[in-house]
């Protein structure tokens, strides 16, 4: 490269550097990932280019057009991988806030205090069901009781939960 040349460089890198930085600020949405795509793109950059293309200026758009396409796919491909690769507990897990650990504590309590205000068949037919994964006939098998005795006396029983919990009383 020739002095000529660097001239040339450095003129083209003064008079188009802000409209490019604004211009990859825009793609990538932040200013220090702007400044790494216009530098990038002036080292990719050659005078031999300047005097072939048409407009130097529409050039390195194309060149920084390109270098963030590719820094996207790029993270993209590399969140993919880092996260298929992580095992369960390695993965980040929420967080409650101590509040939300004695709301749900509250809700608990509330729950097991309704249920436990519950006729005997309905708490039993709700456990079975919600904590326990019956199916609708195995309970009814277990307890000799009709399916449809089984789905009725387990909707007001969740009826009544649910209303009783919306309510606050427990």
């Amino acid at each position: 490269m020739t002095a000529g040349d660097k001239d040339k460089r450095k003129a083209i890198y003064i008079a188009h550097r802000p409209a490019l930085l604004a211009y990859a600020r825009l793609l990538s949405g932040s200013r220090a990932e702007a400044e790494d795509l216009v530098q990038e793109a002036f080292i990719r950059f050659s005078p031999e280019h300047a005097d072939t293309a048409l407009s130097p200026r529409a050039y390195l758009v194309r060149i920084i057009r390109n270098l963030a396409f590719n820094l996207k796919k790029r993270r993209r491909y590399e969140s993919q991988q880092a996260s298929d690769n992580l095992p369960f507990w390695g993965r980040p897990q929420p967080v409650d806030t101590p509040e939300q650990h004695v709301l749900f504590g509250d809700q608990v309590r509330s729950a097991t205090s309704i249920l436990a205000a519950m006729s005997d068949d309905a708490r039993t037919i709700v456990e079975m069901y919600r904590f326990d994964g019956y199916t609708l006939q195995e309970i009814a098998d277990r307890l000799d009781l009709s399916v449809a005795t089984v789905h009725r006396m387990l909707k007001t029983a969740m009826a009544e939960l649910a209303e009783r919990m919306d309510a606050g009383v427990g």
